[in-house]
C-alpha cells in the first residue's frame, strides 16, 4: 500500500461520485468507491478490535492511512 496519505479534495471527491451511484441505485458501485477511500487510522485501530482482522482484509478496505501510521504488519500486532 502506499505511504502517502489522499487528499481531502480527493476523498470528497470519491465521496461525491459514491453517493451518485448510491442515488443511481448502483450500491456495488457505491460500496466500492467507499472502501477506495483511506480508512482513518483511528477507526481502522477500533474496527480491528471491535470486528477483527479478517473484517478488515476481505472487506477490501483501504487501510493504507492505517499502515502508514502504525507501521507494516499493524493487522497482525
Amino acid at each position: 500500500m502506499s505511504k502517502e496519505t489522499m487528499s481531502i479534495h480527493d476523498k470528497l471527491v470519491i465521496s461525491n461520485k459514491a453517493l451518485a451511484l448510491k442515488e443511481a441505485g448502483d450500491n456495488d458501485g457505491y460500496s466500492r468507491l467507499v472502501r477506495s477511500i483511506p480508512m482513518p487510522p483511528y477507526l481502522a485501530k477500533v474496527m480491528k478490535e471491535h470486528v477483527g482482522t479478517d473484517y478488515l482484509i476481505n472487506g477490501g478496505w483501504n487501510l493504507s492511512e492505517a499502515e502508514a501510521e502504525f507501521g507494516p504488519g499493524w493487522l497482525n500486532r
